[in-house]
């Protein structure tokens, strides 16, 4: 994966490793599994669940399995040559050239509780750089997707028509919507000292969590999205769409990467600013 501190539309689009129309069927066929996967939560949002936990004390339910089985086999039908990284069965051919990272129910405890805020995510990677995604929350009736070169996009349900989404031109923090996951865990991580003197100094914070988060930020409704403990199918998703909408993404070190665990989305302007006050804090302090 690329490191500089350049962000922009254009800049993702240099990133694109094989054809339009090669990224196009890839878009495609993540649509077409997102179709699927929102039929199979729908059946189950607010009705009688099993539960399972896992060994990392998360919980996983009948949905989440089914939708990541449905999205393997589709894959491995169209490209049986890919690899796969999902949360529910892990990595399979992790050495090909082309992976996907699925996550099949993004905010499990959302849809165990009924909270309409989940979603799957889908990504896929060419050489170690992301190409493509889809994030796709039935309940809300939204989906959001993105290639490099390609622009990123939102369509409700309801609507016939996708629009193209950027984020927000805001310059100052003290102008700034920060959203976050957990406060407290971030607070307990140690890894951001200066996190509530961030908060301390923005326009407003609200805590929404999970993919939603990184999809207000495309939409421009926010300047930053911090949050903790994100495995790579929690982040690979975002991290295009994000960056087809001009923004910039990276660990709470400022290195473009969804494997350290930490990760900070922004409208690019902000983002120095916003490592810089959760690593020492500021004038709130």
């Amino acid at each position: 994966m690329r490191q500089d501190a350049t962000y922009g539309a254009d800049w993702s689009a240099s990133l694109r490793l094989g054809s339009e129309a090669e990224l196009d069927g890839w878009l495609a066929l993540a649509h077409a599994a997102c179709d699927e996967a929102d039929e199979i939560a729908r059946r189950s949002f607010r009705r009688d669940l099993e539960i399972s936990t896992k060994p990392d004390r998360t919980f996983v339910t009948q949905a989440d399995t089914a939708i990541e089985r449905a999205i393997r086999g589709r894959i491995a039908a169209g490209h049986p040559d890919h690899g796969l990284v999902g949360e529910e069965y892990g990595t399979e051919a992790g050495d090909a050239p082309v992976r996907w990272y699925i996550d099949p129910i993004d905010g499990t405890h959302n849809f165990i509780r009924g909270v309409p805020l989940f979603g799957t995510l889908l990504a896929v990677e060419r050489d170690g750089e992301l190409q493509a995604a889809v994030l796709s929350a039935p309940a809300l009736h939204e989906r959001w997707w993105a290639r490099r070169g390609g622009g990123a996009w939102a369509r409700s349900f309801d609507d016939a028509a996708p629009r193209q989404i950027k984020v927000s031109s805001v310059q100052s923090l003290a102008d700034a919507q920060v959203i976050h996951g957990s406060g407290h865990e971030i607070e307990e991580s140690g890894l951001a000292p200066g996190f509530r003197s961030l908060l301390g100094g923005v326009w407003r914070e609200r805590g929404f969590g999970d993919f939603w988060g990184y999809a207000l930020l495309a939409e421009g409704a926010a300047e930053a999205m911090v949050e903790i403990g994100l495995s790579v199918w929690d982040a690979a998703a975002p991290m295009v769409l994000v960056e087809e909408a001009g923004g910039r993404a990276t660990d709470f070190d400022g290195r473009r990467a969804i494997d350290n665990g930490t990760f900070v989305v922004s409208n690019g302007l902000l983002h120095d600013t916003i490592l810089e006050r959760l690593r020492n804090g500021g004038p709130s302090d």
